[in-house]
């Protein structure tokens, strides 16, 4: 019966055994992984990536990767590519072919026409005696004991194999080519990871307003500057220079302790010494000071000259965290 506790077995038996297939991907990495990540490294030309049925699939996902971690890639459907689809491989490219059994129909149509055209041919397969195997310049094993699938008929193993072996590549020709954080900003510059490697506190408070009293500025008039620029808070400005800030929490604390505010300017009750922050600051280190410090503003300041206000709704509305 299909119980509930049957389904989480069942559950957790395909976890473990695709997590055990992967574990034991480590045992193949070998001189022969080396060389192909060199040659992929080196290639003139961009790497193409072939497959058939699921590994077409596995191929894609790859394909994303490399071109995501600054490796040229294009994906080639097997089957396609013997019907027009080859004139996208070019001399210089390399080409992996991603194949469970390595005797696909498909594949052994496809391998000599590549083989015809010159260019290197790295293989990813779970036989290491199959004909894509034999006729490959490379071969990484992919070999899996079973699939996860309960009839052992559905690539569950041996497409996470795949797939994993494909990331060990990537990761490898990331650190090959000293990849950093602003490299992937460049292929990421959409959506949240985009805005989270590349917004800096100057691209959020160009059209901001600018909230601003001066030290002997009066108690209503600070109350209505922060009302009107809604954003909670206040700097206090002297010679140009940011000598403090007033939230509205101080304005609340100041009514709760005295019964009359006629004689207190702006001066007598801010905070001095706020936290600042430069414009060609990230705005994601931005957040981090706020969450570290348990503020929600920060006063933006450039070479000592008072900016604006950066707020952390503004953040949050960027969707950056």
């Amino acid at each position: 019966m299909n119980t509930k506790e049957n389904i989480l077995i069942l559950a957790k038996k395909t976890i473990l055994s695709e997590s055990e297939s992967i574990a034991k991907l480590i045992d193949f990495i070998d001189i022969n992984f080396s060389e192909a990540v060199q040659i992929l490294f080196n290639a003139k030309g961009r790497i193409i990536v072939t497959g058939i049925g699921k590994s077409a699939i596995i191929a894609q996902k790859i394909v994303a990767t490399f071109n995501s971690t600054g490796t040229p890639s294009l994906f080639l459907h097997a089957s396609e590519a013997i019907h027009g689809d080859l004139g996208m491989v070019q001399a210089d490219d390399v080409v992996i072919c991603i194949s469970k059994s390595g005797n696909s129909p498909e594949i052994k149509i496809l391998i000599p026409f590549l083989k015809r055209f010159g260019n290197k041919l790295i293989a990813i397969t779970g036989n290491t005696t199959s004909f894509l195997a034999k006729e490959s310049h490379y071969t990484l094993n992919t070999f899996v004991e079973a699939e996860a699938c309960i009839l052992n008929l559905a690539p569950t193993n041996s497409t996470t194999a795949q797939l994993v072996m494909g990331d060990a590549l990537a990761v490898c020709l990331m650190s090959l080519r000293d990849f950093k954080n602003e490299d992937f900003a460049k292929y990421h510059p959409g959506g949240s990871l985009g805005k989270k490697l590349l917004l800096r506190v100057k691209d959020m408070i160009g059209n901001s307003l600018k909230p601003m009293v001066t030290p002997e500025t009066s108690i209503k008039k600070v109350i209505f500057e922060i009302s009107e620029k809604r954003l909670g808070v206040t700097a206090v400005v002297e010679n140009d220079v940011v000598i403090g800030i007033i939230t509205d929490g101080d304005i609340r604390r100041m009514l709760n302790e005295n019964d009359t505010f006629i004689h207190l300017t702006a001066k007598d009750i801010m905070t001095k010494k706020p936290k600042i922050i430069q414009p060609s600051c990230m705005v994601v280190d931005a957040f981090n000071i706020l969450e570290d410090f348990s503020i929600t503003q920060l006063v933006v300041v450039d070479e000592g000259k008072y900016i604006g206000v950066l707020h952390l709704h503004d953040i949050l509305k960027e969707g950056i965290i």
